[in-house]
């Protein structure tokens, strides 16, 4: 068995030793154009050539559970997709979304504000009650984000395309209760694959429909936000503020006005990194089971996109 691994702005180097120290008796080198033909891959965003070159590919294994990049290629039809199910990632994203929520429900932004200016404030507590948590996609990392987040007593809503059933949670499911799902929410959590349906479902219109003092926390793909939408909405109060980890571009240019809009807060796509050593042991089981003609948990859909 070869495996070739082509990973874009990662030193491939780590995965080959980690990846033969699971799968000693597989021949695991990294991808040059020309090279013989392997039966798996292990990427991230690899070049067209690569797919070009190796038609034969039985299975192609994403390093992470994001597989738009992949979806944009040419893929030969009969090799499958496969990404990262978790590999420590689900528990990282629900530290940041608490982190994030806890921040702005009690207010500590504006205690901090007020410590560099030497005042000792008070801000009347506020009520979990009156700030429901509508997390968008229900997949490994928004479940995990959603209880976590029931951890700490807000109200915890969910919404996925197709039912989902979740403790703790009330779940929406498509279209038909997209609206109703958004008018119960004041804190918006967007952990939603990207495809053509969700490219550009963070807008005025979607924004628009959340509780008054709406917040948005985005951490999935910056292509789901409309970004001209967000700062007239902040500045006419419709929303009380963002936090943004994912752009339409990045990194984030210097020039871009959400670096220094008051009610913004930029992380540099950061809310969750890949594991390499848990995310090399995923994969490699996977391989283990795919050559054994066993069942492989996160094959992607192509026509769903995720």
């Amino acid at each position: 068995m070869k495996i070739i691994v082509s990973l874009t702005d990662n030193r491939p180097e780590p995965w080959i030793e980690g990846l033969k120290a699971e799968l000693p008796d597989a021949q695991i080198e990294p991808w040059q154009p020309g090279a013989a033909q392997a039966d798996h891959a292990v990427v991230w965003v690899p070049p067209q050539q690569l797919l070009d070159e190796q038609p034969g590919l039985r299975g192609l294994f994403n390093i992470g559970a994001g597989v738009d990049a992949l979806l944009k290629l040419k893929v030969p039809a009969h090799t499958r997709i496969v990404r990262l199910d978790d590999a420590g990632m689900s528990v990282q994203m629900a530290e940041y979304v608490c982190h994030t929520l806890i921040r702005h429900f009690r207010e500590f932004d504006v205690y901090e504000a007020d410590a560099r200016e030497g005042r000792w404030s008070y801000r009347k507590p506020k009520l979990r009650r009156d700030f429901p948590v509508g997390i968008m996609g229900l997949g490994v990392l928004g479940e995990r984000v959603a209880k976590a987040v029931a951890q700490f007593g807000f109200p915890v809503l969910g919404w996925s395309r197709s039912p989902k059933a979740i403790d703790g949670v009330k779940v929406f499911s498509g279209e038909a209760q997209f609206d109703e799902f958004l008018s119960s929410t004041r804190v918006l959590v967007n952990l939603l694959p990207l495809t053509e349906a969700t490219r550009g479902i963070l807008n005025r219109h979607t924004l628009g429909k959340l509780k008054p003092g709406g917040y948005l926390i985005s951490i999935a793909r910056g292509a789901h936000m409309v970004e001209d939408d967000l700062i007239p909405m902040l500045d006419a109060g419709q929303l009380a503020g963002a936090t943004l980890d994912v752009f339409q571009v990045e990194p984030l240019p210097a020039e871009h006005p959400f670096w220094r809009h008051p009610k913004i807060v930029v992380t540099p796509h950061a809310s969750a990194r890949t594991l390499r050593e848990e995310s090399i042991s995923q994969i490699a089981g996977k391989i283990r089971a795919m050559e054994q003609g066993l069942p492989v948990s996160g094959v992607v859909d192509p026509i769903r996109g995720y």
